[in-house]
């Protein structure tokens, strides 16, 4: 067909209607993600957020989610049951309408919900569409009805079945599997979004079950979720692993504009800032305008304490926003009517209008604190000026490590191995552990598109260093200089010139052993801490080579765990007489040749990568500064629970 004829057979025939909730089938990235892990526990938060909209409209304060033997999930609340009334324009139950049909619901009628936690309002009829089966009960009105469904479709009219003096709605479904890439639910992260709904909703009990197993005393793992403290709890959970500058949480809420804003803040004595910030229950990553309408608030009120009470007299030092924020963990939570999200992955809020509002509020209510508070406000303020100091001497450190990338001449470290290639999209830079496995690796790889960085030792841990001793160090400033990007700026330390990036796979390579795994923790750090974006744009991967080779005569095949090997053994015994089968054990990426390290780790028709992502940015920060801060308790209480999950050498 010619290319004229290509142009003209694209007519109206060709434009599709997608009708109901054939949209969502189509394209469920769309409405829920992906169609990975967390597009499947995303399926759960959309359920549980009805309830959570019943909680906050204050006719709900119970939730009870379990994860059933086969996998499916149900959510039982005691909210008012969706209506099931005859819907005046549809002429069908108000239920199969809400169930079947997206943007319907109640959240769309201001009187009924103020504000919602779903995003678009698709939630449950997406849920529906992505199910294999589902079927929701609803007791009000004295009677119990019920509905069921498949692949989104009604199997029959809403029905009566029975009578009850409760209220509340019932949701089963079943993701399906022709959609669905990944279908076991994970009882942790199912956990971490239950435990951070019931600090943003003190009073509501969430409870989670998992019925798939059980534990020792044959009973199933259940836990409750509940805070009657709601943000002070959180913040203080989330800083359990450091050490606290204040003896208490600082929090305060209030409205401005309609606007309601909840704030918890502390101080710790860290070098990080970790700042949650909330709409609507949504975790916006990738901030907004609440999240500037409060650094300004807190930045502007906080400089002017400072000045006013004349703590800054005696201190020859230019106090900046950034010199606020250090060790600083907080939680910021507003509510919005009508939200609109942005950014890469819908989660930054961008709405202009809220940013003045937090930022008033935040202002108002951290001046009268400060103000009742002299002793916390003389600690916080001695915190910034100590940052304040630490960040002139990091300055010093950022410009030597620049005027040492243009002495150098193009700035690019004597120990990288760089790939021809200079299009960022398809190249590619392994972060190596040790000069021995750096050098296999160089030898193996594809010079078009693969770069080698060799890093000696263990880098620093920048979760015990001041910014100054981060910049001073060989490993990180080579890292920096490798990739491209500068190291921050005066505003923001932390600042990325990402359209510098030279690669957009990061791959860090090191040993299957604890060393190896420490160090690739070390990197992980250092990557959350400084280079979040990298992360979040999902540029960071770890590569898994083999644990074993398996070999008998001139067959040979590798092995990721012990499983695979014990099966290859198998397979080796069986293939002929002679049943010896050899079987080397790799402990460092060193015992092998460049032929096999391509061959397994680095060939991207073979190799596994695993892609490093964040799915809840305050576990992520809790975990960080448990596993390499300086209290050791919580990392002994981590290590003893993991421990069954560890395969020890010796």
């Amino acid at each position: 067909m010619s290319e004229e004829n290509k142009k003209q057979d694209y007519a109206a025939d060709n434009i599709q209607v997608l009708e109901g909730l054939e949209a969502v089938r189509k394209r469920p990235a769309m409405y829920i993600g992906d169609i990975g892990t967390k597009g499947l526990h995303h399926l759960v938060y959309e359920v549980v957020d009805n309830s959570i909209d019943e909680a906050l409209a204050g006719h709900c304060d119970a939730i009870q989610v379990f994860l059933n033997e086969n996998n499916s999930i149900t959510v039982n609340d005691n909210g008012r049951g969706i209506p099931t009334g005859m819907h005046a324009k549809e002429k069908r139950s108000a239920l199969e309408v809400v169930m079947t049909v997206l943007h319907a619901g109640g959240k769309f009628d201001k009187d009924t919900y103020k504000v919602s936690g779903g995003l678009h309002g698709v939630g449950v009829s997406c849920v529906n569409a992505l199910s294999k089966d589902l079927k929701v009960t609803v007791r009000r009105d004295g009677k119990v009805f019920e509905q069921e469904y498949k692949i989104g479709k009604p199997q029959y009219d809403v029905k009566e079945i029975g009578s009850s003096d409760l209220t509340g709605t019932e949701v089963t479904f079943m993701p399906d599997d022709s959609i669905f890439e990944e279908l076991v639910y994970n009882y942790d992260t199912l956990a971490a979004r239950m435990r951070e709904l019931a600090f943003l909703n003190k009073g509501i009990k969430i409870n989670l079950t998992d019925l798939r197993e059980t534990d020792d005393d044959g009973k199933h793992i259940t836990e409750l979720f509940y805070s009657e403290r709601g943000l002070r709890e959180f913040a203080e959970y989330i800083d359990r692993n450091r050490e606290s500058l204040l003896s208490d949480v600082v929090y305060f809420e209030g409205e401005k504009d309609g606007i309601p804003v909840e704030v918890a803040l502390t101080y710790n004595t860290s070098y990080s800032e970790n700042i949650q910030a909330y709409v609507n229950n949504i975790n916006t990553y990738e901030g907004g305008t609440h999240l500037s309408g409060f650094r300004r608030g807190l930045t502007n009120t906080l400089k002017k304490y400072a000045t006013d009470s004349g703590m800054l007299a005696k201190e020859k030092v230019e106090i900046e926003g950034d010199d606020f924020r250090e060790g600083l963990t907080a939680v910021v939570s507003v509510k919005v009517q009508e939200p609109q999200f942005e950014g890469q992955t819908k989660t930054k809020l961008g709405n202009r209008e809220v940013s003045a509002p937090v930022s008033q509020s935040v202002s108002e209510m951290l001046t009268n604190y400060l103000e009742e508070h002299p002793n916390e406000a003389r600690v916080i303020v001695q915190k910034v000026v100590l940052a304040a100091k630490a960040r002139q001497a990091a300055r010093k450190a950022r410009e030597m490590v620049q005027r040492k990338s243009v002495l150098t001449g193009g700035g690019l470290p004597g120990k990288l191995a760089d790939c021809s290639s200079k299009d960022p999209a398809e190249s590619e830079i392994y972060l190596v552990e040790g000069d021995s496995a750096g050098g296999t690796a160089k030898q193996g790889r594809d010079r078009f598109f693969q770069a080698i960085m060799p890093l000696r030792g263990k880098i620093l841990n920048v979760e015990k260093a001041m910014q100054h001793k981060i910049f001073e160090n060989e490993e990180i400033k080579n890292i920096y200089t490798a990739l491209g990007v500068r190291v921050g700026t005066e505003e923001d330390s932390k600042a990325l010139n990402l359209e510098k990036l030279r690669y957009h796979k990061v791959i860090i390579m090191c040993d299957a052993d604890v060393d190896g795994s420490h160090i690739e923790t070390l990197i992980l750090t250092f990557f959350f801490r400084y280079m979040k974006e990298l992360i979040e744009m999902g540029y960071i991967y770890i590569a898994t080579p083999p644990l074993y080779q398996v070999k008998k005569g001139a067959k040979s095949g590798y092995a990721w765990d012990d499983d695979q090997r014990d099966k290859l053994i198998d397979e080796m015994k069986g293939s002929g007489a002679d049943s010896s089968v050899g079987i080397q054990r790799y402990k460092g990426l060193g015992e092998m040749n460049a032929e096999q390290l391509w061959e397994t780790t680095m060939n991207p028709e073979h190799r596994t990568l695993r892609r490093v992502t964040i799915e809840n940015s305050a576990e992520c920060d809790q975990v960080f500064s448990m596993l390499m801060g300086d209290e050791v308790p919580p990392r002994r209480d981590f290590i003893e629970r993991n421990a069954k999950y560890a395969k020890i050498d010796i």
